[in-house]
């Protein structure tokens, strides 16, 4: 069972829907990633983010236009002289490397938050 956290916890974490507006191969970092450029509308605006979609998305323009859901407080974090500043989400499909993306079932406006 996993770690108990409180609803206060939770609260500070910032999770918003954005548009993935570019998509670049990243060969410079030791492991398959994407470089995105997600827009998360006017109150967050456009952030960047290294992701691990490859193995699960090789068609890198499917993904522009794509609705994510992402973490968008953390502090950025460096990855091959990439600055990542928003941890998009996604759940394992049970294949070796394959990952699903989070996203709201239908189209919604740019920036909301889940809660």
């Amino acid at each position: 069972m996993a770690s108990r956290i409180q609803m206060e916890d939770f609260e500070k974490v910032d999770i918003r829907v954005g548009e993935i507006r570019e998509v670049e191969d990243f060969p410079e970092a030791r492991k398959p990633l994407y470089r995105l450029r997600i827009d998360f509308g006017p109150e967050v605006g456009e952030l960047r983010s290294a992701a691990g979609l490859p193995g699960s998305y090789p068609d890198k323009r499917a993904l522009v236009g794509r609705q994510v859901l992402a973490v968008v407080n953390f502090p950025p974090r460096p990855i091959a002289r990439f600055q990542s500043q928003c941890l998009v989400l996604g759940v394992p499909d049970g294949t070796a490397e394959g990952l699903s993306l989070i996203a709201p079932d239908r189209r919604v406006p740019l920036g909301g938050r889940l809660f």
